[in-house]
């Protein structure tokens, strides 16, 4: 599968934590994403430490795999299947709280969700580290308007890996009407790109 690459407007390198220098090859296949992402292995180590931190770098995918087969639970232990996506457009973002760019980018998300939710793109957060309070007060303060999957246990970011490697906190990935990846962002999103990927998404 040959993705396509469009550069962002702007590219960032954020350093978080440690500095960690890795390439990893984009695949959608299911093959062995899951023990090459960085994100992943921290995921499965369940040690919640040193994560990466993306440079806005944007992936879109003309040839797409399979629908995405994700669950999980929100924060309020709402149980979320991806089998409720069919037909919509989904936007899934990785986040947490502490994380800098995340922070940044989370009043765009927001004007984004507003302006796209009521033409049918749903979005949710994936919070892969923190603390039910800690997020909530997260979303309080930026005013987020969608739920988030209490994500400490690296579920969700593992079924992620299948398909489409995180790699990065934060990560935006872009789910088509028919819950294929259509396109990825490593680390802080641009609001015009991000909204460019979406409105694309959308008009298929």
């Amino acid at each position: 599968m040959t993705p396509s690459n469009r550069p962002p407007k702007r590219r960032f390198l954020l350093k978080l934590g440690m500095a960690l220098a890795f390439t990893v090859p984009v695949s959608l296949g299911v093959t062995s994403c899951a023990a090459e992402d960085p994100l992943a292995q921290q995921a499965a180590a369940g040690d919640g430490k040193n994560y990466i931190a993306g440079d806005g770098s944007v992936t879109e995918y003309a040839e797409r795999g399979e629908p995405v087969e994700v669950s999980g639970a929100l924060f309020d232990g709402t149980s979320v299947s991806s089998a409720d996506w069919k037909g919509q457009v989904t936007v899934l973002n990785f986040w947490y709280a502490s994380c800098a760019p995340c922070r940044e980018e989370a009043p765009d998300l927001v004007s984004l969700h507003d302006e796209y939710e009521p033409q049918g793109a749903a979005f949710y957060g994936v919070n892969i580290r923190d603390e039910r309070a800690t997020a909530e007060a997260f979303e309080r303060s930026f005013d987020i308007p969608y739920a988030s999957f209490d994500d400490k246990d690296g579920r969700v970011l593992l079924d992620m890996t299948q398909y489409v490697p995180p790699q990065a906190v934060p990560t935006t990935i872009v789910l088509d009407r028919e819950g294929r990846v259509s396109a990825r962002i490593l680390g802080l999103a641009d609001r015009g790109t991000l909204k460019a990927l979406i409105s694309d998404a959308l008009a298929e």
